[in-house]
């Protein structure tokens, strides 16, 4: 693929942990990737590391909690690159371990909402219409095995239901888009090493990485609405 044909990726919450291991495994995979946080200096410095070690990369501030912020991110991507391929939903806030729904917080329950669901939902709306433009799309949320019915329980529960959103979201949006060549998938890192973990870490953001930029890079007859953990189909 030539330089005016590369994908263009945005990650969002890619200055550290799983988003940073995500837009390095999309830029060793051939992609350009706009690196993006709500620090500018944070997002700057994880791109001139990718491009330092001969990577495509660039930086954007991006606030999921601001729709003004999301619009500039998706907009100056589309004009800077023409295009905008993929996005990865990894940007999110886990502020309430521990807490009941009989007793929550509910600032903190609307803070997490906020990030986690609606904050995803502003970067889908965003980026749709240039990926439709295009005839091809590529949207990865991250979730968790906390927002999965199959293990749902208590404890947390501002950040299990704003996953649970987020999959029922995931779902929708890929029946929406099924016949625009856009494939809209989730997936569960697990346990991951990153200030975000709940328990003990079973692996490294490198090693959790992996199964999403496969879903980013995907063939056009890859699968689409379904979730994942290693690769492998969970139930929702």
């Amino acid at each position: 693929m030539s330089q005016a044909e590369q994908r263009v990726a945005v990650v969002t919450g890619a200055n550290r942990g799983l988003g940073r291991a995500i837009a390095q495994g999309l830029a060793e995979s051939g992609l350009h990737v706009v690196v993006t946080a709500r620090a500018e200096h944070a997002a700057e410095l994880v791109a001139e590391d990718l491009t330092n070690a001969g990577l495509s990369a660039s930086a954007h501030m991006l606030d999921v909690t601001d729709p003004a912020s999301v619009v500039r991110v998706m907009a100056d991507t589309a004009y800077s690159h023409g295009r905008l391929d993929v996005l990865v939903n990894n940007a999110g806030i886990a502020i309430d371990r521990g807490q009941l729904a009989s007793t929550a917080d509910m600032e903190k329950v609307r803070a997490t909402l906020d990030a986690n669901l609606m904050g995803t939902w502003r970067c889908c709306t965003a980026a749709v219409p240039e990926m439709k433009r295009n005839g091809y799309g590529r949207i990865v949320n991250v979730t968790s095995h906390m927002g999965t019915f199959a293990e749902m329980g208590t404890g947390s529960v501002a950040y299990r239901v704003s996953k649970v959103g987020l999959n029922a979201l995931t779902c929708i949006l890929a029946t929406e888009l099924q016949e625009q060549g856009v494939l809209v998938n989730a997936a569960s890192p697990g346990k991951v090493d990153t200030r975000l973990a709940y328990g003990k870490a079973e692996q490294s953001p490198d090693e959790a990485a992996d199964t999403f930029v496969w879903l980013a890079t995907l063939p056009n007859d890859g699968p689409t609405g379904q979730l994942f953990h290693g690769r492998e189909t969970l139930p929702w």
